[in-house]
């Protein structure tokens, strides 16, 4: 039950659609999350009202095809499970979307099953793992 925000600059509907579906299809792939799991945000930043800013740390160059992805999952992954979704992210959004892997940021915050409630003010998961 990965929960994604993902924030672009300029990009339209078509692009954001795709970059949705290049996270989704690389947690589905990378850590097998259900294909049905989706919870994602899409956010596409014009540079004027809504700002996007990046510098080249640690020594990668981006442009303002920069694209940040954060999700927010339980813990339990494996450190080679990180590195295979953080490259699957990469390679699907260059190829769905046309983004170079150099402009794809991602990070990772973990929680624990209390830390969720998907409606009706109940945390569904922490019933379920007493």
């Amino acid at each position: 039950m990965p929960f994604v925000r993902i924030d672009a600059f300029h990009a339209d509907e078509k692009r954001l659609e795709a970059l949705g579906r290049a996270v989704h299809d690389a947690l589905v792939d990378a850590i097998g999350i259900p294909p049905d799991d989706l919870f994602q945000v899409l956010t596409s930043h014009d540079g004027t009202q809504h700002m996007l800013r990046y510098d080249d740390y640690p020594g990668i160059h981006r442009d303002d095809d920069i694209v940040f992805v954060a999700i927010t999952m339980r813990s339990g992954r494996t450190a080679g499970q990180k590195q295979a979704l953080y490259r699957r992210i990469a390679d699907l959004a260059k190829e769905y979307a046309g983004t170079e892997p150099r402009n794809v940021l991602v990070t990772i915050t973990e929680n624990e099953p209390i830390d969720w409630s998907f409606g009706d003010g109940v945390a569904q998961f922490a019933a379920a793992d007493r």
